[in-house]
């Protein structure tokens, strides 16, 4: 068990991770759940980023209609993605 899941703010990531676009919200879910709590904080933050992102930006950049200019982010999505084993 993931021990953020009590933390009040992993439940506030969790609510945002919720988009409405059933895609959105497996991935974007699936990477809260497997690897934010084991993330570095650099890569926290970034996930905290790209849910201040609207949902058509953010789609585009999981389905690789676009990519982020930002390296990092670029990194993070396809983590997302294709998120492998957890940490």
């Amino acid at each position: 068990m993931n021990p953020h899941r009590s933390d009040p703010e992993f439940g506030r990531l969790r609510w945002r991770c919720r988009r409405g676009m059933r895609e959105l919200d497996r991935l974007l879910g699936g990477y809260l759940e497997r690897h934010y709590g084991g993330a570095s904080p650099a890569e926290q933050r970034l996930f905290r980023e790209l849910l201040e992102l609207q949902d058509p930006v953010l789609y585009a950049y999981v389905l690789g209609q676009e990519q982020p200019s930002n390296a990092e982010q670029v990194a993070l999505i396809a983590r997302i993605v294709r998120p492998g084993p957890a940490h």
